[in-house]
């Protein structure tokens, strides 16, 4: 019988257990993450890395006090240099591509209203394209060299122009307008290559390291060719470069075919024209059919190489705009150039209604699978989430065109306004006149609807006030007034975030209406302003205001965004205010719009499982990874990439989670009830802390589960004491969505989801290829040899 030394020799070592630390919105260090000064890179790069700190490199056992723990820092994902805030002027992009994702979930049978929810998103986004074109168009073509360099007096303002302007070879309309189709043509081009370069770094990142061999109905988000969003990037990149290449085309057509059906157009010209019009109209065709048979492969990794149609029509848009140049440049003598550019008033109303009429087509689609989702399965604003948020990029899109056009228009005739008697140009389209109008109405739509928040969040705060104390329980001390109003506010406060759904609606559907009265104003071919003339002192005055006061702000707009963004990527409290909503937006797949910023997810959640997948295959150990806000939706989407043997030695602990209250009202098909308790089901190790006082997290409200354990531990208290005591002699903050790790409760909920991940049954993993399999005979969980 052997010794108690030699019984000991034999026992194998405890596993080896890390906590993989996620960090939330405006990202941190790898330092504070770590609560260490010194830390060491484990693998990754300069955008994306894991960390551990110098002093504790070594895999070891748990701890509850002080465990291992490994930091993964992403916010180079999303933040960096302050050129990276013009990514801000693409945001309709970014918005019209969250509409793709928030399609109701309607379970089975719906198969075919999904395919036209996506195509209706696919066919905004391409609007969105030609509208930005179109107002690069509008200030290249219509402002500058068509009205102001045909006109002497602007052109004696502006001696940049002297070399187009007067009686030069490059003074004929059509040769200015050739030369000023540069800038047009330059966008879409750079819009391509920031497609292609965020591509290459972002959608090209690798699938899962061992696909989930499971069957059967699964969540969207844990099939292997989710994340991998490559192909389907590439194709619509290749239709919208085509788009904004046809819309210059298109254009400069439109331009010179009123001359060329004239007394004094050239025959030859004008069958040229023709010709080149049929092929732009082919191309549009081409474009459009595009939309319809591009689609997110989500059941495996989209390596299906691009038809020889996508590949060549990008090319082939461009030999025709080559054409089109050359034959708009062509000798026209007595061509004059005065007014507005022909045709080019009809594009806005005629893109207006376009989009009115696919935002109305997504809202009937959206509502017809919103009354086919079981009820405890909806989503926000009764399914109509979508379309909202598309109408919203829509009319965003529209206040950035204008507002770009307008500072143009007064840039280059400064002495008075675009129109008016005495002006060197006429101005921008008559369009754009009337959106400026309607602007302040929306503002006024936002602000009323802002008060009646404030109004509720203050009643809400008065009775709230009067229970803060009995919260307190264990606390001696007399209730302060002043104190509990001060935390029942904050809750209050908190709670604005799910009023959200109904602002958006509302601001999404004043702009529909006002979108109806912008394009029935415009076709009177006068401004709002000239139409108010005959109209008594008030209402005519009322109208000056609205669209002098609108004007001004869609200039000032342009700026303001570009200051915001550049503010928020250079200091970190800015950062936060306007990250939720940025990383929001960045975490879908482009599986709608190219050109919007890239999706940060599609490198960061193969970055994480990668790494809990070949951490737990080489050490057998059991790891908890761990979330706050953003990064707590970054963690449940890579543990629904792992397969089975790797999840049973995973847990998960999420604090200041949007899961349930962002992403699963605004993200049903993704995020709902549904899917959050098949997350539980694969993870029962899973615990998520949230304090009412939190406008970012809440309860993920998934119940029981195969060890019966509620996921959700809250409200917890804050402040964490009500008073003052021995141990906290001076007041405690509100801490609301930050430092959750401070909360003793943290450590003590960490400390027992590890316990039940230990007792967890676990069975080897599938061996990766050229791995061997594991040892059958070492017992399941133990990291001996």
């Amino acid at each position: 019988m052997g010794t108690a030394d030699e019984t000991a020799s034999t026992v194998p070592p405890p596993d080896p257990a890390v906590e993989l630390l996620v960090h939330g919105v405006g990202g941190t260090t790898p330092q504070a993450m770590l609560e260490s000064a010194w830390t060491a890179r484990v693998t990754g790069d300069g955008t994306a890395s894991l960390h551990r700190s110098t002093d504790d490199t070594d895999d070891r056992p748990w701890d509850d006090e002080r465990p291992l723990r490994e930091a993964y820092c992403w916010s180079g994902l999303t933040s960096g240099n302050g050129a990276r805030a013009l990514w801000l002027l693409l945001l309709p992009f970014m918005i019209v591509n969250l509409a793709h994702w928030m399609c109701p979930t309607a379970p089975g049978g719906t198969r075919h209203a999904h395919r036209l929810y996506a195509i209706l998103v696919r066919l905004a986004a391409v609007s969105l394209t030609v509208l930005l074109t179109a107002g690069a168009c509008v200030v290249a073509l219509d402002l500058i060299a068509w009205q102001c360099a045909g006109s002497p007096l602007c052109a004696d303002r502006a001696s940049w122009l002297d070399p187009v302007s007067g009686e030069g070879w490059w003074a004929q309309p059509g040769r200015r307008l050739a030369l000023a189709a540069l800038l047009p043509t330059a966008l879409a081009v750079l819009l391509w290559w920031l497609s292609h370069r965020t591509w290459s770094a972002y959608e090209s990142a690798s699938p899962p390291v061992r696909p989930r061999p499971d069957g059967g109905r699964r969540a969207a988000l844990s099939l292997p060719g989710f994340w991998y969003g490559r192909r389907l990037v590439s194709r619509l990149r290749a239709s919208h470069t085509t788009a904004a290449l046809l819309t210059v085309a298109t254009a400069l057509l439109a331009a010179s075919e009123p001359f060329d059906t004239s007394a004094y157009g050239s025959p030859v010209l004008h069958g040229t024209g023709i010709a080149l019009l049929v092929l732009a109209v082919a191309g549009w065709g081409v474009v459009v059919a595009q939309q319809f048979v591009a689609e997110h492969i989500e059941q495996e990794p989209d390596e299906r190489p691009d038809s020889p149609v996508t590949r060549l029509l990008p090319s082939a848009a461009a030999v025709l705009l080559a054409a089109v140049v050359v034959h708009t440049a062509w000798d026209r003598p007595r061509w004059i150039s005065g007014g507005r550019l022909p045709a080019g008033g009809g594009t806005f109303p005629a893109l207006m209604i376009l989009q009115g009429v696919l935002v109305v087509g997504l809202a009937l689609t959206a509502f017809w699978l919103h009354r086919h989702t079981p009820r405890r399965e909806r989503g926000a604003l009764h399914g109509l989430g979508g379309p909202a948020v598309a109408m919203l990029a829509c009319g965003l899109a529209g206040i950035l065109t204008g507002g770009i056009a307008d500072r143009v228009a007064d840039w280059l005739d400064p002495a008075a306004a675009p129109g008016e008697d005495g002006s060197a140009i006429t101005g921008p389209p008559v369009v754009l006149s009337w959106e400026a109008a309607v602007i302040p109405v929306v503002l006024a739509v936002v602000v009323c609807l802002a008060a009646a928040a404030a109004l509720r969040t203050r009643r809400l705060a008065r009775d709230l006030t009067p229970g803060v104390r009995d919260r307190y329980p264990d606390e001696t001390c007399v209730p302060l007034r002043e104190r509990s109003a001060r935390i029942a506010t904050s809750v209050a406060r908190a709670r604005l975030t799910d009023s959200a759904p109904a602002l958006v609606g509302w601001v999404a559907g004043a702009c529909l209406v006002l979108g109806m009265a912008v394009v029935g104003g415009s076709l009177t071919g006068e401004s709002p302003t000239e139409l108010a003339k005959d109209m008594p002192a008030f209402p005519a005055a009322l109208v000056d205001i609205c669209q002098g006061l609108g004007s001004w702000l869609m200039g000032a707009g342009v700026i303001l965004l570009l200051a915001v963004g550049r503010r928020a990527y250079s200091d970190s409290g800015a950062r936060r205010t306007v990250g939720i909503l940025w990383d929001i937006g960045t975490f879908w797949p482009r599986a709608a719009h190219p050109f919007a910023p890239p999706c940060y997810a599609e490198r960061a959640i193969p970055d994480l499982s990668w790494r809990m997948s070949t951490w737990v295959d080489a050490t057998s150990g059991r790891l908890i990874i761990s979330g706050h806000s953003q990064g707590s939706v970054l963690a449940a989407a890579a543990v629904w990439q792992l397969d089975a043997a790797t999840r049973a030695r995973v847990g998960m602990l999420t604090y200041g989670s949007p899961l349930e209250r962002l992403y699963g009202r605004w993200f049903p098909a993704y995020f709902g009830p549904a899917a959050l308790r098949s997350l539980h089901q694969d993870v029962p190790c899973w615990r998520n802390l949230w304090r009412a006082t939190d406008p970012i997290g809440g309860p993920v409200l998934v119940l029981g589960g195969p060890e019966q354990i509620p996921v959700d531990k809250g409200p917890l208290p804050d402040p964490l004491f009500y008073g003052r005591n021995l141990l906290r002699p001076l007041p405690e903050p509100v801490l609301g969505h930050g430092d959750y790790q401070e909360d003793p409760a943290f450590v003590t909920e960490r400390a027992a989801l590890f316990r039940r991940l230990v007792r967890r049954r676990v069975t080897p993993p599938i061996p990766l290829p050229g791995q061997p399999a594991p040892d059958s005979g070492r017992p399941a969980g133990t990291g001996g040899p």
